[in-house]
């Protein structure tokens, strides 16, 4: 079988939509091991506004810093999801996405709309991300914002 049919292909796409509803929650609550758990080790990663990643663990490490002091709120919706065998898949998610923060003594925000396409593999019995890129179509920020804001420790070193 070189295509999945019937509810071997419904039940692929309920999984990969469980996976993505994990990843958004697992960003906004900030457990990284939940996140990281959902991505394969060699996930790539691109977002315009950071240098890519090239692991999951890379990827945690720089997400978990960056979002240190900042509260999010992550939308996925609308997928467009195709399989390239049953075991491989990609998808493009619309995404609305909010972070607050506090530069200085002010609180500043950032809204984003835009799309993420996605990689998806089975792996060991599971799905998970292998690569994700994240494109802007739209976003606004509060006046004077910094976005994205330095991550902690760079912030505190200014």
């Amino acid at each position: 079988m070189d295509h999945l049919t019937g509810l071997a292909l419904l039940d692929a796409l309920d999984e990969i939509r469980l996976l993505k509803a994990r990843r958004d929650r697992a960003a906004d609550t900030k457990d990284w091991a939940l996140y990281e758990s959902l991505h394969a080790p060699d996930h790539r990663s691109l977002n315009g506004d950071y240098p890519p990643w090239t692991t999951a663990a890379e990827m945690i490490a720089n997400v978990s810093r960056i979002m240190a002091n900042m509260h999010t709120m992550h939308h996925s919706h609308t997928p467009e999801i195709s399989f390239d065998s049953p075991t491989r898949a990609s998808g493009i998610w619309a995404m609305k996405g909010l972070s607050v923060w506090r530069q200085g003594e002010d609180e500043h925000w950032f809204v984003g709309f835009g799309h993420y396409f996605e990689t998806y593999e089975k792996r060991e019995g599971r799905w998970v991300f292998t690569s994700r890129r994240l494109t802007y179509i739209h976003t606004r920020q509060s006046p004077g914002a910094i976005f994205p804001p330095p991550p902690p420790d760079l912030a505190d070193a200014a």
